[in-house]
């Protein structure tokens, strides 16, 4: 209710006053609060405040140390802030360590990018670890920028010594119970990485690529076992059809598979006879151009071990095998030809199938290298890269005349997720962790003969799962899905940036040195003072005597980095920060991507280690994407940078979109939704210079009034903030922020601005400054800003801690230390809620009555009109239970009440009011200037101004 200056001198008004002001200013201010917060040490003032509290552990999962943090990195750290400050609000211990992942791939890659590939090992070693340290500062710069309260000053790093050799001895633990076992198995191999990737690490594309279908003739030894099969007599050449997208895994073909179920027919084409799937064969057959006469049809069981030949033979005697058939479940007839070539060392089913029938490690073929060209010794395309080599493969098979069709197809692919290149299945000898009951492949390589069997990892860390609660539920089944269908994990990786395996094997036999343990732990001390560097100059001598350690040597391979940040667990939350972590988290959360990584490493290692998950709990969020559902991307221009957004809007605006976002899906962003964010933060923060102004001349210890004393409408203010708070705290507890954000703008935007303090701003202003009316307004906007503030500063951090320094300072200087405000207890409150529910509603209608005259011009304000309700039931009762301060509910110079019948609605009629306009509270009525020396005051201003003040009781 504005007022002229003239008007104020002449009859004062209580104008609220406040230096909290109307505009944020949120680019420019927050970095000083930042400052401040580092300056004063709040995260440890906020820890000291804690002591003995119940704990709430959040568990940071680490992002990796490489360039500038994105959108997707401040909605993860955003979040983890939102909660965690949610957990001290509520009165818990919060200790927060940030972490990074430092060790891995894409760190080389940049020191390669700036140095070269020929680096020495230890001077390329010195170059990861500064530039991770340069990636730390500058991400962290960033984090701090968001808001985050965090142990900034000593956050976890996987680089860091003490951590490295925790992580060996966490090695160590999951050897010593028999998971760990050395084998020949098909890994996702990269090219340009020349290492095995974790799940984690591939990504799929679509790529159009060819398809071939290859002829795999007869051989003669096996003529007559084939005629016995079909039960008929071969007199022509004779072929068995493959059908594959992988012209290059041909040269290493070792088999054929056949599933046991399924039908094949040997088919007369003219020129020689073909074994094609039976439901497959006609499709095939217009492939090939051909036409052919059915001459018998068995299962696939009957062709077991009959024997064909490379379909390079007769090019070059350096194919001049058999290629027999196996029987295998995973064959089916969707497409192709019902017959799957096997290359054993470039497909995980092909190996299996393989191993199944007894091929020996030794006996499987294994030509590509890991630069990805075929070894010199390889027949006919020996040295070439296998890509390149897919034309050359196919043209050699048609020479051969067994190249029966070629053509192309767009499919789904994997590449690697560093250089988004294609990956290849490879057999290779790595270090694996099994995940099921030993077998001969399997067998633990440290577990004694005769131990017992530990349980199957896979049962573990199901049983893991089942004990987890998920945020959202759907979680669930993704990372039990993940978790049934796993392979074995391969732990070894081929780079120098990278915790070591510290191994010796026996030159001869490929053994572990009986005293690998010990070793380990040797070697473990030596990391904890000299890093992980300690090993690339270490000798077997170093551990061995002299003769001994010629029989031996070392191992170069690293650990997985998912291993890195899987064990935190045990190398942070037990080790390096063990004093205020602790195990296990309450907590972990990450995007959705990390049910195959983090989530799920770290399940397994601690299943391993411990029996059980590291978390109790784990939230997962969506992927940013554009306010179109599009991915952002350089090329598209739709990048929303986190750095841009605090720069111009400040961090607060970011903060507010993140809880205001439904993490469980695709979370959008552009500069639409941006402008409904800065909308939705000015009535917040105006609603907070409202309440802040009006309560800057109150002390509650002096000025407060009883509840039972307080105004009606007063006492419900107070009831409705309850109501809020425990909804508030209970969406909270449920990680359900976008419904919690939603329900404290309603509060400030409806339940107060439009309603509440609507009603309040005559009281306010017109009343005597300390009369109980006031007071009673007061005390109720006094809690209502305790617990409100109280409310947003898990999410609106600054803002909280701006207007918490005005409306309530304290020696700590942070609202952090604060814990929910304990509102007075209203007797009836239900009751009160409810009435009030009803007299907001009639309210409605009455403001709608003011507005569509307002609109055809007969009144400018609403204080220019009168209303008449006319109510029935609870509404009538409701209504009338205010008396003459009905008013002042529908914000008018008059209202009047009138009883309808029974069931009766609610309706409303609004006019122009008679009478004159008093000059100071702008009220129209028939007695202004009554009272004598007062011509333009009505009394009821006189009252307030010079003599006892008013009497409200309801409004």
């Amino acid at each position: 209710m504005a007022k002229t200056t003239e008007d104020t001198k002449k009859y004062p008004l209580n104008l609220p006053d406040t230096p909290f002001p109307m505009r944020g200013g949120l680019a420019k201010r927050e970095p000083a609060w930042i400052d401040e917060w580092e300056r004063k040490d709040i995260y440890h003032v906020v820890r000291r405040a804690r002591q003995g509290a119940k704990k709430f552990l959040l568990h940071d999962g680490p992002p990796y140390a490489n360039g500038d943090i994105h959108l997707g990195h401040a909605v993860n750290k955003i979040l983890k802030d939102i909660i965690n400050k949610t957990k001290l609000i509520e009165g818990y211990d919060v200790p927060y360590v940030p972490g990074w992942d430092c060790h891995g791939m894409p760190i080389e890659i940049q020191i390669e990018k700036q140095y070269g590939k020929n680096l020495p090992p230890e001077e390329r070693q010195a170059k990861c670890r500064a530039y991770a340290h340069e990636q730390v500062k500058r991400q962290m710069k960033d984090f701090k920028r968001l808001g985050v309260l965090a142990d900034w000053g000593n956050p976890y790093l996987t680089l860091r010594h003490d951590t490295e050799a925790s992580e060996i001895r966490a090695l160590a633990e999951i050897m010593k119970k028999g998971y760990v076992y050395r084998g020949l198995k098909p890994v996702n191999w990269c090219f340009d990485c020349q290492s095995a990737l974790a799940e984690a690490e591939v990504e799929y594309k679509d790529i159009k690529g060819p398809t071939l279908d290859v002829a795999f003739p007869l051989s003669d030894e096996d003529h007559a076992k084939a005629e016995k099969a079909f039960g008929v007599a071969i007199t022509k050449p004779c072929a068995i059809v493959i059908w594959t997208t992988t012209p290059w895994t041909i040269p290493a073909n070792q088999a054929l598979n056949v599933h046991p179920e399924l039908s094949y027919q040997l088919i007369d084409t003219g020129s020689r006879l073909l074994i094609l799937g039976e439901t497959l064969a006609a499709s095939a057959l217009e492939r090939y151009g051909m036409t052919g006469t059915p001459l018998a049809t068995v299962k696939g069981s009957a062709l077991e071990g009959i024997r064909f030949r490379h379909p390079l033979a007769e090019m070059d005697k350096g194919y001049s095998r058999f290629s027999p058939v196996l029987l295998a479940d995973y064959v089916d007839a969707s497409a192709g030809t019902g017959i799957v070539h096997s290359a054993p060392a470039y497909g995980v089913d092909d190996f299996n199938s393989c191993k199944r029938y007894g091929m020996t490690n030794d006996e499987i073929l294994n030509p590509v290298q890991g630069d990805g060209t075929y070894a010199e010794s390889l027949p006919l395309f020996g040295g070439m890269n296998i890509w390149k080599a897919n034309r050359k493969i196919l043209d050699t098979l048609r020479l051969a005349g067994n190249l029966l069709n070629e053509s192309s197809i767009t499919h789904s692919y994997m590449h690697c997720w560093r250089h988004k290149t294609p990956l290849i299945y490879r057999a290779t000898t790595q270090w694996f962790v099994r995940m099921d009951k030993a077998n001969s492949d399997t067998r633990g390589v440290l577990q004694p003969e005769g131990a017992a069997e530990p349980e199957p990892l896979r049962d573990v860390a199901l049983r893991g799962v089942d004990a987890t609660t998920f945020y959202p539920p759907w979680g669930y089944n993704r990372l039990h899905a993940m978790i049934a269908n796993r392979p074995d994990w391969c732990l070894s990786r081929q780079r120098i940036w990278g915790v070591p395996m510290p191994f010796f094997l026996k030159k001869d036999t490929g053994e572990l040195h009986p005293r690998t343990l010990e070793i380990m732990e040797e070697v473990a001390k030596k990391v904890e003072k000299g890093g992980i560097e300690v090993w690339t100059t270490a000798k077997a001598s170093d551990f061995m005597p002299e003769e001994e350690a010629k029989l031996y040597e070392k191992t170069n391979n690293t650990l997985d980095v998912w291993f890195d940040s899987g064990t935190t667990h045990y190398t942070v939350m037990r080790g390096s920060h063990k004093d205020d972590l602790g195990f296990p988290a309450d907590l972990y959360l990450e995007g959705s991507d990390q049910h195959r990584g983090w989530f799920h490493s770290s399940l397994l290692t601690a299943s391993m280690i411990d029996g059980r998950p590291p978390y109790n709990a784990l939230l997962t969020h969506g992927f940013t994407v554009d306010e179109n559902g599009e991915k952002m991307s350089k090329s598209k221009g739709n990048i929303v940078r986190p750095q841009e957004i605090s720069d111009k809007y400040g961090a607060e605006i970011l903060r507010l979109w993140v809880a205001s976002t439904d993490y469980t899906g695709e979370m959008r962003l552009g500069q639409t939704i941006l402008k409904g964010v800065v909308d939705s933060y000015r009535r917040i923060r105006n609603t907070l210079r409202f309440l802040l102004a009006n309560t800057s001349d109150f002390s509650i210890e002096k000025d407060a009034v009883d509840v039972k004393d307080m105004l009606d409408i007063d006492r419900w203010a107070i009831a409705r903030t309850a109501e809020l708070q425990a909804e508030v705290i209970k969406l909270g507890d449920k990680y359900d922020f976008h419904t919690l954000v939603s329900q404290l703008h309603a509060f400030a935007s409806e339940d107060l601005g439009s309603f509440y303090l609507d009603i309040l701003k005559d009281r306010l202003y017109t009343t005597k400054a300390d009369s109980l009316p006031r007071r009673s307004a007061q005390t109720a906007l006094w809690h209502i800003t305790a617990t409100y503030l109280r409310l947003m500063a898990p999410v609106l951090t600054f803002t909280a801690e701006e207007a918490f320094a005005v409306f309530s300072p304290n020696k700590d200087g942070t609202i952090f230390t604060e814990t929910h405000h304990k509102l007075p207890e209203i007797d009836g409150a239900e009751d009160l809620l409810k009435r009030w529910a009803l007299i907001r509603e009639a309210r409605s209608i009455a403001q709608k009555a003011v507005e569509d005259i307002r609109s055809q011009g007969e009144v400018g304000s609403s204080l220019q009109a009168e209303v008449e309700i006319r109510a029935s039931g609870d509404t009538y009762d409701a209504l009338a239970s205010l008396g003459d301060e009905l008013k002042f509910v529908t914000v008018t110079s008059a209202a009047t009440l009138v009883k309808g019948a029974d069931g009766e609605a609610t309706v409303c009629t609004a006019h122009k009011t008679a009478g004159e306009k008093c000059a100071r509270c702008w009220h129209y009525e028939s007695d202004v200037g009554s009272v004598e020396g007062y011509a333009d005051l009505c009394p009821r201003c006189v009252s307030n101004l010079f003599g006892n003040g008013e009497l409200r009781a309801k409004a």
